[in-house]
């Protein structure tokens, strides 16, 4: 008898073998619960970073179930989108570095909670997706793909922000070098304090209000 076909035989094994190549949400956490002996239900602080095999997929039920979370760390995986939170109500700290994310989206459901938002390492071009965060004070956005700093203009909605973290995006070819990198961030967002993580000084402060003023 002819022997079976390779390809048959792969096919019929391709759906445990795709399934086999990604944790899922719930597994992480149900490995989470068992590694700290705690409920995710109640925890304020779950870290689901670096799994192996990563996660790809955000799942809004599961992530719905952390009601309590106030801080929930998902960095250095192989996530590709941003999902609504429906259900974080008490969200602050929503660590996504390092993932394969290209936009930002879907925040509405912790607009009145998130405090910062981590996102360097990945693929955002575009800045659009948190005017609705009113209390945000941290963005780490460093190591993404912005190429101009006029989408820093889509940030002025953010009223508290305060820290923020650019380096390594394609803007700052548009520079000659940091210093003048951060003048220009500060030219667009003067409310802020701390810039690629070095205090921002009073002299920064008045030659980013000359350039504005020219």
């Amino acid at each position: 008898p002819r022997p079976r076909s390779l390809l048959s035989s792969t096919r019929s094994l391709s759906p445990s073998l795709e399934s086999s190549k990604m944790t899922t949400c719930a597994q992480a956490i149900k490995v989470w619960e068992a590694k700290n002996e705690a409920s995710a239900e109640e925890a304020t602080d779950i870290k689901l970073c670096l799994q192996t095999p990563p996660i790809t997929k955000l799942d809004t039920k599961v992530m719905g179930s952390l009601k309590k979370c106030q801080k929930l760390s998902l960095s250095t995986n192989m996530i590709d989108r941003m999902v609504n939170l429906t259900g974080m109500s008490e969200l602050k700290v929503l660590s996504l570095g390092r993932n394969n994310i290209k936009k930002i989206e879907k925040l509405e459901d912790v607009a009145g909670t998130l405090q910062q938002l981590w996102i360097s390492y990945n693929q955002i071009a575009s800045l659009d997706g948190l005017a609705c965060l009113t209390n945000l004070t941290t963005l780490y956005c460093s190591n993404n793909v912005i190429k101009s700093f006029s989408e820093l203009d889509k940030l002025k909605a953010n009223e508290q922000l305060r820290d923020v973290l650019f380096l390594g995006n394609p803007m700052y070819s548009e520079v000659s070098g940091k210093e003048e990198a951060r003048i220009e961030i500060l030219r667009h967002l003067p409310n802020l304090k701390k810039i690629d993580g070095e205090f921002v000084k009073p002299s920064e402060i008045e030659a980013a209000q000359q350039s504005a003023s020219e």
